[in-house]
């Protein structure tokens, strides 16, 4: 935000006092930067020429949270891509995936993660978690203009609460188009694929799991949501695409490495060779 007058030096507004909110700071001074803004002229839809991806999911394990998604963007019938990335961090502690209109989603996830960067940097401290989830919340319900116009976005956010009573845990928090808040009890998933990956998670999961079980148990669901749903990708072994699997403990962020990632991948789908319909539910 910078003029020609200033000679690349940060304008006035910059030493103004006022809102700790990145995006309310832009819709004071500068709202067209704002990708909430840019609202369809009357009339006009979204088509299916506009990139969508699903499917998203996280849940809550022994050590943390879990937040995985496959790999797909689909434009109608047709994949436009195959090796999407909809999981991001958006801090040390916590981190989105998106279901939705792919462009939006990634300005979105951007605007985000400025906006806890920037809380943080005028406070002094960061957000709580739920100060977090409630701030995209608001970033989604400014959305509602272009989510009514078929570009909408439906984010999953995960974290790690280290302020939790009794030690840290993490968290689980869904969305829908108007953004309503939902804190989710141990699993959820966004997305056209997202009833199967639930169905999945329903009879594996746990709240004891591992970090192993819990990848195995998210890798499974994703197979479960690519076996009934066209627009969501499973492990593609050929072309050496693996869904994006990412924790979040105590100690951050941490995504799985490819090598981790191809090795649970490869596991999952030989379970599937010899039990297509996946593994049974614990009784």
């Amino acid at each position: 935000m910078a003029s020609a007058e200033t000679d690349g030096r940060p304008v006035a507004e910059f030493f103004t006092p006022g809102t700790s909110s990145f995006t309310e700071f832009l819709a004071a001074h500068r709202p067209g930067l704002l990708i909430t803004r840019r609202v369809l002229p009357d009339g006009v839809r979204a088509s299916d020429d506009v990139p969508h991806g699903t499917t998203v999911l996280a849940l809550t394990y022994r050590d943390g949270v879990l937040i995985a998604g496959d790999r797909r963007a689909t434009m109608g019938n047709l994949i436009a891509q195959r090796d999407l990335e909809k999981v991001h961090p958006a801090d040390d502690h916590t981190a989105v995936a998106f279901a939705g209109t792919v462009g939006l989603a990634l300005d979105m996830v951007r605007l985000y993660q400025v906006e806890l960067a920037h809380f943080e940097k005028i406070e002094g401290i960061p957000m709580t978690l739920k100060a977090k989830a409630t701030r995209l919340a608001t970033m989604i319900r400014q959305n509602m203009g272009q989510a009514m116009q078929g570009l909408a976005v439906v984010p999953l956010l995960a974290g790690y609460d280290v302020t939790a009573p009794g030690g840290g845990r993490g968290r689980v928090f869904s969305y829908d188009v108007a953004g309503g808040l939902y804190e989710k009890d141990g699993f959820h998933a966004e997305g056209s694929g997202s009833p199967y990956a639930r169905g999945a998670l329903k009879k594996l999961y746990r709240a004891d799991m591992s970090r192993r079980e819990a990848v195995l148990g998210a890798l499974h669901a994703l197979w479960d949501a690519a076996d009934d749903d066209s627009a969501t990708g499973g492990p593609d072994l050929g072309r050496g695409i693996y869904p994006v699997v990412s924790v979040i403990t105590e100690a951050g962020f941490e995504r799985l490495s490819e090598a981790e990632t191809e090795e649970l991948s490869r596991e999952m789908v030989a379970q599937r060779d010899s039990r297509p319909d996946g593994p049974p539910a614990a009784l």
